[in-house]
């Protein structure tokens, strides 16, 4: 059973090869730049999502349709990719989506719910993992916060239920390798949330510096992440999610992901520790 996992060289995606590679699974990593993917030391093939092509899929099962990072008409790219898929008869794909699906109120939702439903005008068998956030989404402005005391954010005292990346790497390999998996949805979360005053309390002892949470809002928020460099539509964006998180959008108490992986989740303290 071939698997090709799109997206290959981004982080999640190195994630889910290795982790198949530990199993000894067949893998196909499909990359733009397939220069790129060469210390994967696994078939590569070169597929774009803005122009996928069919050959690109000959003679894979299973397809891991990682969501685009390009946000120039993601849902359109995605189109492609499922068209492609379709003409190369793959037989299952399983798409990493948003938590709460067509339910949620983050613009960033919008890309994956218009997924959601190519897939199911596709035809193709598939399997919905609806990823929550990412703990790292967090951790990458570490430095920054120590620097100056401080992790800004606008989602208030909302709770967000994030988990490491390697956690809903695992729960794709667990997804890929078992076909009952078909036709399932999965709300995928971290077991335990924190709002953001408790993300700058586990900042502080794990960095021995005193850090604050500072609420700011919505368009507060957008503008300071502009300021960081972060293009006008992504910033939006992003203090949209924060704001939403203030009305639970990113919070998520079933545990889900840690039965599927048959662990619990990773800690937000490991997740930062690793970081610093």
């Amino acid at each position: 059973m071939n698997i090709a996992i799109s997206g290959a060289t981004g982080q999640l995606g190195r994630l889910v090869i290795a982790a198949l590679k530990v199993r000894s699974a067949p893998i196909i990593a499909l990359a733009r730049d397939p220069a790129r993917a060469a210390d994967l030391a696994v078939e590569t093939r070169a597929f774009d999502y803005a122009h996928a092509d069919a050959a690109a899929l000959v003679g894979v099962d299973t397809l891991v349709l990682i969501s685009s990072s390009d946000f120039n008409d993601r849902a359109g790219q995605h189109r492609k990719a499922i068209a492609a898929a379709k003409a190369a008869g793959i037989g299952r794909i399983l798409y990493t989506s948003i938590l709460k699906g067509d339910a949620s109120p983050m613009v960033l939702a919008q890309d994956h719910i218009a997924t959601e439903a190519a897939l199911r005008e596709s035809g193709i068998p598939v399997t919905i993992l609806r990823n929550g956030w990412y703990t790292e989404n967090f951790t990458g402005a570490l430095g920054a916060a120590i620097e100056h005391g401080a992790i800004i954010g606008a989602a208030g005292n909302g709770r967000v239920s994030s988990a490491a990346r390697k956690d809903y790497a695992e729960a794709i390999v667990v997804t890929a390798l078992d076909p009952s998996h078909t036709g399932r949805t999965y709300e995928l979360a971290g077991d335990t949330a924190h709002t953001g005053a408790d993300l700058a309390a586990a900042v502080t002892k794990a960095s021995g510096k005193p850090i604050a949470y500072v609420n700011l809002s919505q368009a507060e928020y957008a503008q300071a992440l502009m300021g960081f460099g972060l293009p006008e539509r992504f910033a939006i964006a992003l203090a949209d999610s924060d704001a939403r998180a203030a009305d639970g959008a990113l919070y998520d108490e079933s545990r889900t992901l840690s039965r599927l992986i048959g662990r619990p989740t990773t800690p937000i303290s490991e997740t930062i520790a690793g970081a610093l």
